[in-house]
């Protein structure tokens, strides 16, 4: 009896081996680096996921509530996530996201809303940090205070963008081709790697200014939710993309 247990414990753990090997061959899950820790099923097919939050739900609760960032997180861009996959295993299947991303006017709404959905918040969460981080590298800021006149300027420029933005959206800090700093906006889930975007170029910074980031703490200020976000940006992060897009 011990023996069949100890069989049957081998044949699951190589099984899921197996199946971890099938999953990291797809070119969907290149798009992001995937922690596996984290799934409980794995599938024959190419599927995006969720990163694992690398610090808490109340890592913020001076800036963003815990009960926000945890539905936040587990619902909405949960939600994305999967009906991502959704959209993707009926119409793009073996195409990276940056890919979809790139001719989404060709796909579906769902597809242009749960793709953009899952780039944004994947985007965003990293752009969070709980250490202190106050300012980007040398080389960033010298870029920002040659691009908008001074760090405190683009910091104006970008709430502005975050503020005005009119119902739902994001705002965006960009390096466009020609490898200029831009400040943007964009409504819904859209981004500035999507075709149809009024604004082109590569994401490096980014704001959720849906109220489903803020609103149990903020109710309708958004403004004091963006102005509180700059205490906790990724600066690290920011200026790692700036640097290798």
């Amino acid at each position: 009896m011990k023996n069949n247990k100890n069989n049957r414990r081998a044949f699951i753990t190589n099984t899921s081996k197996a199946a971890i090997a099938i999953g990291l061959s797809g070119s969907a899950l290149n798009s992001f680096a995937v922690d596996f820790s984290q799934n409980t099923i794995l599938n024959e097919v190419d599927f995006f996921l969720q990163k694992k939050l690398k610090y808490g739900f109340d890592a913020f609760k001076n800036v963003i509530d815990a009960q926000t960032m945890e539905i936040h997180y587990t619902k909405h861009a949960a939600g994305y996530c999967k009906n991502l996959n959704d959209a993707y295993l009926a119409e793009a299947k073996g195409k990276s996201l940056v890919e979809i991303l790139s001719t989404i006017s060709a796909y579906s709404t769902k597809m242009r809303n749960n793709a953009g959905g899952h780039y944004n918040h994947e985007m965003f969460w990293q752009c969070l940090t709980p250490f202190v981080n106050k300012t980007p590298d040398k080389v960033l800021v010298k870029e920002i205070n040659e691009t908008f006149g001074s760090f405190e300027s683009f910091k104006t420029s970008f709430t502005d963008a975050a503020k005005t933005r009119f119902g739902s959206g994001w705002a965006w800090l960009i390096k466009t081709s020609d490898n200029k700093l831009e400040i943007c906006s964009t409504a819904n889930q859209d981004n500035p790697l999507m075709d149809i975007s009024d604004c082109k170029g590569s994401p490096i910074l980014c704001l959720d200014v849906w109220e489903h980031a803020y609103y149990l703490k903020y109710q309708n200020k958004r403004a004091d939710y963006i102005n509180n976000w700059w205490s906790i940006v990724n600066w690290d992060y920011v200026g790692t993309l700036y640097k290798n897009c």
